[in-house]
């Protein structure tokens, strides 16, 4: 049905399945890539909840996503020695919203091309299909006959190009939301990880202003007496 149909239909119907094969393949890779990452936050978590400062934690967190949630805590802490705790958690805070959101953007890469490829898979196998009807049309008018053995090939094929629409698109929508909602959940251990982070940040400032107010007092004591 392939081979005999109407050029246009022939590349409508290898452009649907260039979309088909191009969902599944962004299943795999998606998937895999959301696996490792979601495994990998977790272990961090447990890492970074088990940590006693934000020194500590990076130390056992050097790397992923939340090894750079955790240098841009620290690096705002290293620049800004002597200013005031909430400015710093403030900056930090911002620091580590701009990460999330690049990190978030990066797991949700391509899965644009799904939601496409769902809302436009009808509609092309559906241009296939009127094409090829329009065309069979054309060949019932030259032929001067309404046999239906003349036109039945040519309204089968175009029908196929629909067929395929439907198959490149169900399977995509299905996909796309799927990988939402990963997603979603990745996220969700970003935003725990950002928080564990700034309870760290918080902690260690709180620490750092008692150790510097405890010398003063017990200065003053010391004049008092």
């Amino acid at each position: 049905m392939f081979l005999g149909a109407d050029p246009v239909v022939q590349g409508v119907m290898t452009l649907l399945a260039i979309a088909s094969v191009a969902t599944w393949t962004i299943l795999l890779v998606r998937s895999i890539a959301l696996s490792v990452a979601k495994r990998r936050m977790r272990q961090a978590l447990a890492e970074i909840r088990a940590a006693t400062s934000l020194s500590a934690a990076s130390v056992a967190v050097p790397r992923g996503a939340a090894g750079a949630l955790l240098a841009a805590a620290e690096a705002e802490i290293a620049r800004s020695p002597g200013l005031p705790a909430d400015g710093i958690r403030e900056r930090a805070q911002a620091a580590l919203s701009r990460i999330e959101a690049a990190e978030a953007k990066r797991a949700a890469a391509q899965t644009g091309v799904l939601a496409t490829i769902g809302s436009t898979g009808p509609f092309v196998g559906l241009f296939g299909t009127v094409w090829g009807i329009m065309h069979s049309f054309i060949g019932i008018a030259e032929s001067h006959t309404t046999n239906l053995a003349v036109v039945a090939p040519g309204i089968a094929e175009a029908l196929l190009a629909t067929g395929i629409g439907l198959v490149a698109a169900i399977p995509a929508v299905v996909i796309y939301n799927a990988l939402t909602r990963a997603v979603a959940s990745y996220r969700a251990l970003l935003a725990d990880a950002a928080t564990l982070v700034l309870c760290h940040l918080s902690r260690d400032l709180d620490v750092r202003a008692v150790g510097a107010h405890r010398p003063r007092q017990a200065s003053l004591h010391v004049a008092a007496e």
